[in-house]
């Protein structure tokens, strides 16, 4: 059987070296799951509800119901704001300690979302199975990028559409910078040295971001690509727990 890494054009010690970074990924998510379901939960009840729906709703079709995919969706924050508005939403995380908490949540919202283990590289759904695709600070995280956004491309109808919005970590300034409030502010050291390790890892593999992804995009067949860097500017305003302080954008595409 060929190895996914081969089948990626990845082979040898470099190869392996990414497939490793992803299960310490889970591991590193394991370890965060509680209290960052904790944080979800207080983002969920706070004005971030709205302000995330603001930007979500920026980029998907409002004239119907959707059948969404939340790749990457922790705790389940997006999707439980998509079930919300009434969409049919489908949550995958490949941390099952995160899907847990998800589905616990799930229960106690009283919202109809579907949380699965997968790996968010090859997402084993039907071809054109969703309208749209959603994803929040995952793809910085992906040692197969490309592949990602190619396997993301088959996954949705034609004309479906692709959000993402995530920030340029990997070149992020380091933990010593962060101010006084911030989302890693209950991160544990032995967590943020784990944290700066996996970035270190990856950063050879990512070219500046979001015009790396951009031209991804554009090879998986997306079409309509957008970048939009104002909107951590519109979303985190104030320097609460919630806040993240590297500059990211939302990217949208369409299949």
């Amino acid at each position: 059987m060929v190895r996914e890494t081969e089948r990626l054009g990845i082979r040898g010690e470099q190869g392996d070296k990414m497939e490793a970074i992803k299960q310490e990924m889970e591991q590193y998510w394991s370890r965060r799951a509680e209290k960052f379901s904790a944080l979800r939960q207080r983002e969920f009840a706070c004005e971030k509800h709205e302000q995330w729906m603001a930007e979500l709703d920026r980029h998907l079709p409002t004239a119907k119901k959707l059948n969404i995919l939340d790749i990457g969706t922790g705790t389940g924050f997006f999707a439980f704001l998509l079930a919300e508005k009434g969409h049919r939403v489908t949550g995958i995380d490949l941390t099952p300690d995160m899907i847990r908490e998800a589905k616990k949540l799930a229960v106690r919202l009283r919202l109809p979302v579907d949380f699965l283990v997968m790996d968010a590289e090859q997402p084993s759904f039907p071809p054109a199975s969703f309208d749209a695709i959603v994803t929040r600070k995952l793809t910085w995280t992906l040692p197969h990028l490309p592949a990602a956004y190619l396997a993301w491309h088959g996954l949705l109808k034609p004309g479906g559409v692709l959000v993402n919005f995530d920030a340029d970590y990997c070149r992020e300034a380091p933990a010593a910078a962060l101010p006084p409030h911030h989302a890693h502010e209950d991160v544990g050291d032995d967590l943020m040295q784990e944290y700066e390790r996996m970035k270190q890892v990856l950063r050879p593999k990512q070219l500046p971001r979001p015009q790396w992804d951009a031209e991804l995009l554009r090879q998986a067949g997306f079409s309509n690509i957008s970048v939009d860097t104002g909107v951590w500017a519109r979303v985190y305003a104030e320097k609460d727990e919630f806040y993240d302080p590297t500059p990211g954008f939302a990217i949208s595409a369409t299949a």
